[in-house]
Order: structure tokens, then sequence, then C-alpha cells
């Protein structure tokens, strides 16, 4: 029997290195090449300059008597400074505490405090929010604060100065006092069930899940990677920055946070070949009015990840964008994060129905949720993932670690997939999603699949709803098409006929302007799911 595993084989091998000792081989190598480019800003960097700035920072910190193992929290959208802190931390063997740029107070202080943070660098302000208010609000209940740097403040350039030329040699003994196997990143889950968990990450995983990203795009010294993605996540600073910097490509911040024409203008403007994103990201570029007024012909390849990826938007990314060689990963942050790519010269069919096949120096398999025993392929069950990619553990929470680890060390991911006979893997949904309809098992995302092809849908949502009869019933909440009519339950019911088994068409179908979101640009479907019940409840009165 063929079951459902399969192992990363790869020639080429992990890099026995932590990110600082990295870092220091690229710029000896590609010293003149660009690293960072700040498109809104004006600024860029060489690695050679890059390089020595972070030391610069680096320095500095070292100065304010962080030690090795110390927590450095980053509280601010996509900056340059973000990535010299990142870097920085890592030279230090500090631990980099990645805040979400959108948590308010309560959620800021529960971080905080969580991770024992040291020393937090801050955004002043984002998005009309007075960043600095509340973390001086919340300063005197949190001893173990001692330090804030606020970005484009004088406690940053006074930071900064501080390490311009200073002695380099206290740095280089910490450096060659960390191991690829120390912690160097605690990134929070979204805590859609609960208080968020911070998954901490080594050198090692973050490392090389960066690298052979890239590596299988195909990313050298000549490419330029357009990151709209949010740095506080893996997506942008391990898929991205950590990608771009073990291949000495250009980082290309487009602007602080995703607005879809300064994407587009970024990529014309600094000739990218690259670019990232969820697929909402990917919509909403797709949708711009003016979408065809851009230049967009440098780009190669990308990926598209973070979320469910419509068919329908990567064929259009495919030709429309000139991605002919785009990517869908899959992954999650307690796996650094990715498990599963597509593969460059994968046929049209692999690139768009699945989420690829197991990354090198990786294992995937697909078990029974009962019993844990590996199913045979293309059966549905639970993907698990094991390898250097698995995070540590859960900060300071063994018990929640335990919950998701096992005594083989593999990840138990909460998502259901099946594995196709040729190793690639296919995921259903999660099995938490999963809405069950007078019996029947139902996973929201293939409905989402066949509504996608509805000619007044531009994005769709499927939940379920409590209903007396069946104990859940769907719902389909959609975002129109520009121009479009309004859209009725009759209607898409019609659409659906005689296509869709009955038990999977929805009972309602609700018109929205967005979905509520993480910022990493998922879709949080607890929240839309508390909306639609009510909803419900008001339409039923």
């Amino acid at each position: 029997m063929n079951l459902s595993y399969a192992c990363g084989i790869s020639e080429v091998p992990l890099l026995g290195q932590t990110i600082g000792e990295n870092l220091e081989q690229t710029a000896m190598l590609h010293g003149g090449t660009d690293a960072l480019v700040d498109v809104q800003g004006g600024r860029r960097w060489t690695y050679a300059q890059f390089n020595a700035a972070v030391d610069t920072v680096a320095a500095a910190l070292l100065g304010r008597g962080l030690a090795k193992g110390d927590r450095i929290g980053i509280w601010s959208p996509n900056c340059p400074e973000w990535v010299l802190v990142q870097y920085a931390a890592a030279k230090l063997g500090a631990i980099l505490v990645n805040i979400n740029p959108a948590y308010r107070s309560s959620e800021l202080e529960f971080v905080l405090r969580q991770s024992q943070t040291r020393v937090l660098v801050s955004a002043a302000a984002n998005r009309g929010t007075d960043c600095k208010a509340m973390v001086e609000s919340l300063r005197g209940g949190l001893p173990e604060l001692e330090d804030v740097i606020y970005i484009g403040d004088p406690t940053w350039e006074k930071l900064y100065q501080g390490g311009v030329g200073a002695d380099l040699q206290p740095l280089r003994a910490r450096m060659r006092e960390l191991s690829f196997d120390d912690p160097v990143n605690i990134q929070y889950t979204s805590g859609t069930t609960g208080a968020p968990k911070g998954a901490t990450l080594s050198h090692h995983s973050i490392l090389n899940n960066g690298f052979f990203v890239a590596e299988l795009l195909g990313v050298t010294e000549r490419d330029r990677m357009c990151l709209p993605v949010p740095f506080y996540h893996c997506f942008g600073m391990v898929m991205g920055n950590l990608g771009a910097t073990t291949h000495g490509a250009a980082i290309v911040i487009p602007a602080p946070n995703f607005d879809a024409r300064s994407t587009l203008a970024a990529v014309q403007a600094e000739r990218c070949t690259v670019l990232y994103g969820v697929p909402t990201m990917f919509i909403a570029e797709l949708a711009l009015p003016d979408f065809t007024a851009f230049e967009l012909g440098s780009l190669r390849t990308g990926i598209m990840a973070g979320s469910p990826c419509p068919v329908d938007v990567m064929r259009r990314v495919m030709e429309q964008m000139h991605m002919r060689e785009v990517s869908i990963a899959y992954g999650m942050t307690e796996t650094s994060p990715v498990s599963t790519q597509t593969r460059r010269d994968d046929d049209i069919e692999r690139r768009t129905a699945t989420v690829g096949c197991v990354m090198p120096h990786v294992e995937v398999k697909i078990v029974d949720p009962a019993t844990g025993l590996t199913l045979p392929r293309g059966a549905m069950g639970e993907l698990c993932t094991r390898g250097y990619s698995v995070m540590r553990g859960y900060w300071r929470e063994p018990q929640k670690t335990a919950e998701v680890i096992d005594a083989a060390r593999w990840m138990h991911t909460g998502d259901l997939a099946t594995m196709r006979p040729d190793g690639y893997v296919n995921i259903v949904g999660r099995i938490k999603d999963m809405v069950i309809r007078g019996g029947e098992n139902i996973y929201p995302r293939e409905v989402e699949e066949f509504l996608y092809g509805h000619p007044d849908i531009l994005d769709v949502q499927v939940i379920g709803v409590p209903d007396e009869k069946y104990g859940e019933e769907l719902m389909a909440c959609v975002r129109l098409r520009e121009g479009a009519a309004a859209l009725t339950d009759a209607d898409v019911r019609e659409f659906c006929h005689e296509r869709l088994a009955h038990y999977k068409i929805p009972r309602y179908v609700r018109v929205v302007e967005s979905f509520p979101m993480t910022v990493t640009g998922k879709v949080r479907k607890v929240e839309l799911r508390e909306q639609a019940a009510e909803w419900v409840t008001q339409r039923k009165s």
C-alpha cells in the first residue's frame, strides 16, 4: 500500500550557519549588489552598506547590555529599521519578538509580559494609531521592559549613533558564542482560539527555510524581491528577507503597509523579478482600474501563500502579471513556515490545484486524526510535518507545545489534506472549519473554489452558521466584482443547481464590502462566523 508519507531528498545540504554568519558571507560575495530598497523613503543599501549598518545597530544594542537570549521586541509596519533590527538581534544572539502591528494595548501588554521583553523597538505611529502613547501607558506595569526605542524618533537616532564607530570586537566575540540551534525568533500566533502562543524558532530553522523557499524559485543575486507582505510574519521576514539575503538578492519595500497601487508601482520602478503576496493582495492588485497601465514585464516568479489560493486568481497572476514560474507554498508559523511548495517546472495543473510537494530535508505525512495512523494516498486526514523547520516549542508553554508536537517530533498542523499518488498535497481545509450539516461533512474550500467561477463574484468565504434542523447550514460571504448587480440566495442556488451536491449549496448568501482580516492577509473565519450568526438571527426575526 502506498502511504501518504514523503521525505524531501536533496543534493543541496542544509546551511550550518547562524543568520549573522550567513549575512557576512553574502556581503563578502555580493558587497556591491543592492540589499535593501525603501521605495517610499528613497533609501537604499548595498550588501556591504547593509551589513555595516546591521553591525552598527548590533554594537549599539550590545553597548546597552543586551545578553545572549534576551528578548528584543519589534512592533512596527515594514521599514528598513525593521530589517536592521532583525539581523542585528541575530548577530547579538538575542531573540527577536515579532509583534503584530494590528495589536492594541491589551494584546501588546500580553506579548511583552509573556515574552519578558527587555528592549522594544516600536513605530512612533501607524495608520492613525499613536503607538508611542500606547507603549508609554503600559511601561509602568512592565518591570522587565527596560528600554523603548521609537523608529523615526530621536531615540532611534541616539541608538544608531551609539554604534557608529564602535569597537566591533565585543560583537565578534558574541557571535563566536552562538550556535545555529539557538532560539532567534518568537512569533505569536493569531490567537483566534485563545491567547496568542509564541512559536520559538532557531537560526537553523528559519535560515534554512528561507534559503530553500528561494532556492526552489531559482533566486540569485540578480533578482529583486518586492515584499508587500508583513515582516512581522514568517512570510515577510523568513521567506522574504532571509530568502533574499541567503542568495544576495535585493529586498524591495514598496510601502509600510500593503497597498495594491504602491506594490505595482514598486515592481515597475525597481524592475522587480519576484513578488510575494497572499491571495487577497493579488486579487486587489488585479482589480485596480488601471492595472494594465503598470509595466510588470520584469516579473518572473513569486509566491502566493498564507491561505488557500483560488485557481482563477493563480491563472491570472501567471498570465497577466507575467509570473509564469509563480509558486504556491504551504506552511504555518510553527514550521518556520514552509512544508510544501510547488516547483518552477511543474505543469499548470500542479501549480494551480495543489500546494506542492514536500520541501527539501522535511518530512510530511497524512494521518487519521482519531488513530494517528498514516493513511493511504488519496485519503483525507490531518497533515503532519517533521524536520529542521519544526519550532522548538511555544515560549514558556510546555503543555501547549505537547498538544501539537508529539513524542516523535511530528508537528500536527490541524489542516485536512490529501496526498496524491505523485506526492503532491492538496489542502482541503481546517479541521475546525469543517461544517457538519445534517451528518454530512462539508469542506468550505471545495465550495469556495466552485463559487469563484461565478462571473459576479470577486472573492468568497464559505462558513457554517447555526441551524435548528441541520445543526449547521452553509453561508457564502461574497465580495462582488465592480459593476456587478446584486447577488441573491436564489442566484447562487441557480448557479450551483445540478453542479454541486444539494447539501453543499449555500442556504445563505451575504454580500460584504470586505472580510475581517489578520495583518498577514488571512481571513478571520472565527470573526466572520460570529458576524454571520448575528446576521442570520436578525434576518429570521
